[in-house]
């Protein structure tokens, strides 16, 4: 009888292993409102088909994610570009690293007050975002279009210090990149990040000023360095960046955003 039971146990724990081993892996991702986490709900029934429970968490800034994620409450974010994720590395030190890019979210300079950017009169304000890449971004792209001159060799993160030439005596309104929208009622115009610009119910087609779509600004998953090669990483990029979900970004966005693959 003993010997029977032994057998039974062991048969069931044979049963059991594989329904075990199917057991999804959850994912917990950090993303900003808007596009971010609307393309991770795409995502979410890819990645289910590749054994991973993909659960969403929402932050209203560009900065808890990280530290959410280099802290363990998360084991993913999809939120930022490069230049942001390199800057907050050096600065705080996170051991978090890029494992796949995502999409691009062409910066634009907006108005409520002009048609267009030759229209901003003499001394007017500008708003941009506060943090260094995004503000650098926003310097970068108003002296792509002519509007001022930086000094050489400032890279990514330029500030409003590293102006040299401003010919309409611009003034420059630092606020945080989640806010920029709501500063248009206050100010002449404002770079917004379109990720924010499309949550506020705004229109991409309205910017009197627009970065080209390429560049170094193209956004990405980022793991702890330490998961880097774990395989569920594999398989969420890979459920990102499947052609269901970049058939959902071209419908969706209409070229306010933009896949990377």
């Amino acid at each position: 009888m003993k010997q029977l039971l032994l057998a039974a146990g062991i048969a069931a724990s044979i049963v059991a292993a594989p329904a075990l081993a199917q057991s999804p892996q959850t994912v917990r991702v950090g993303v900003t409102p808007g596009p971010h986490a609307q393309i991770l709900e795409a995502v979410k029934p890819i990645a289910a088909k590749r054994g991973l429970d993909v659960k969403i968490v929402e932050f209203s800034d560009y900065v808890v994610p990280n530290a959410a994620l280099d802290s363990g409450e998360l084991e993913a974010n999809s939120f930022q570009h490069a230049p942001y994720l390199d800057n907050q590395k050096t600065d705080r030190g996170f051991k978090i690293e890029a494992v796949g890019s995502t999409v691009n979210f062409p910066m634009g300079i907006y108005s409520r007050k002009h048609k267009s950017f030759d229209a901003v009169p003499q001394g007017g304000s500008i708003a941009i975002p506060n943090d260094p890449t995004n503000g650098g971004r926003a310097l970068l792209l108003l002296q792509d279009k002519g509007a001022l001159k930086l000094k050489p060799d400032v890279g990514f993160k330029p500030s409003v210090a590293d102006i040299v030439e401003n010919p309409k005596r611009l003034k420059f309104i630092e606020v945080d990149a989640a806010q920029t929208p709501r500063s248009l009622d206050d100010v002449d115009a404002a770079a917004v990040n379109t990720n924010y610009l499309v949550s506020a119910g705004l229109n991409p087609a309205d910017a009197i000023v627009k970065e080209d779509p390429k560049g170094p600004y193209v956004n990405l998953i980022a793991v702890r360095a330490a998961d880097k090669d774990k395989p569920w990483v594999k398989e969420l990029v890979a459920a990102y960046r499947s052609p269901e979900v970049k058939a959902f970004i071209a419908d969706k966005f209409k070229g306010a955003v933009i896949a990377s693959w």
